[in-house]
C-alpha cells in the first residue's frame, strides 16, 4: 500500500515534469490517480494537476515542487 498519491492527467507535460522529479527524489512509493474521467476529482484538482497528496493526513503539494521540496513533504 502507498502512503503517497500523484493526481495527474493524460498527456500532461506538468505531470510527466512531476514524476521525473519524483524520481529524482527518490520519492517512496506512490499511487497515480488520473482524474480525467471523475467528475468530483475533475472539479477538485483540475486547475492543480498535478498534485501529490500525504494519504495519512491528507497533506497537498502542489505543482510546481523541486526533488527537494518532495523528500521534505515525504518525509514531514
Amino acid at each position: 500500500m502507498s502512503l503517497f498519491t500523484l493526481f495527474q492527467r493524460d498527456d500532461c507535460h506538468l505531470c510527466d515534469q512531476a514524476l521525473a522529479v519524483l524520481a529524482q527524489a527518490r520519492f517512496p512509493d506512490f499511487s497515480s490517480v488520473f482524474i480525467d474521467d471523475d467528475d468530483g476529482l475533475e472539479m477538485r484538482y483540475g486547475a492543480r494537476v498535478p498534485v501529490l497528496r500525504r494519504d495519512s493526513d491528507g497533506g497537498e503539494l502542489d505543482w510546481p515542487f523541486d526533488a527537494a521540496t518532495a523528500a521534505a513533504f515525504a518525509g514531514s
